[in-house]
């Protein structure tokens, strides 16, 4: 009987707020998440896929999220700081951080959908520390140069990831 290497397992973590502005910003139009799923599944088993938003009563980004969790994402939600002085709070970034750290040990590649350099700093630990892959997703005008050189791979967010 023909025995079948195991295939790589992927665990995904999409900076949603970050895809969603750069995307706009560079192109004027919206990532393909579903675009995305098909090209991440050739990278091997998704074996765990979380997206992280700001929590919304706006019916549009309701039904993103219903739709990101039909995908096959876990929709991880938070809610939007205003401060008394007019500035505003809502990122994800030490969330994913320690999602990626908790998962790296247990997957053979990270995909990072994220173009901001706070994130170069874990993905050198985790390409140091762990025998994982880390493919970082990104607008290249958009994404922090140190961020495009600590991944393993690189792949820019361009026409075939867009709607």
């Amino acid at each position: 009987m023909n025995q079948l290497a195991p295939r790589n397992q992927v665990a995904i973590f999409a900076d949603v707020q970050n895809i969603y502005y750069t995307t706009r910003d560079a192109y004027r139009r919206n990532f393909d998440y579903n675009a995305f799923w098909a090209l991440a599944m050739e990278y091997g088993d998704i074996v765990s896929a979380h997206a992280y938003a700001i929590a919304s009563q706006d019916p549009k980004q309701r039904q993103f999220h219903h739709i990101l969790r039909g995908i096959g994402f876990q929709v991880k939600l938070k809610p939007y700081i205003q401060r008394a002085d007019g500035s505003a709070k809502g990122d994800w970034d030490v969330g994913i951080t320690i999602d990626i750290m908790e998962k790296a040990r247990d997957v053979d590649t990270i995909i990072l959908l994220s173009g901001d350099g706070d994130f170069e700093l874990l993905v050198k630990h985790v390409a140091q520390h762990y025998n994982c892959k880390v493919i970082v997703l990104g607008v290249p005008q958009l994404t922090a140069n140190g961020l495009i050189e600590a991944a393993s791979e690189f792949i820019p967010i361009k026409d075939a990831l867009l709607r």
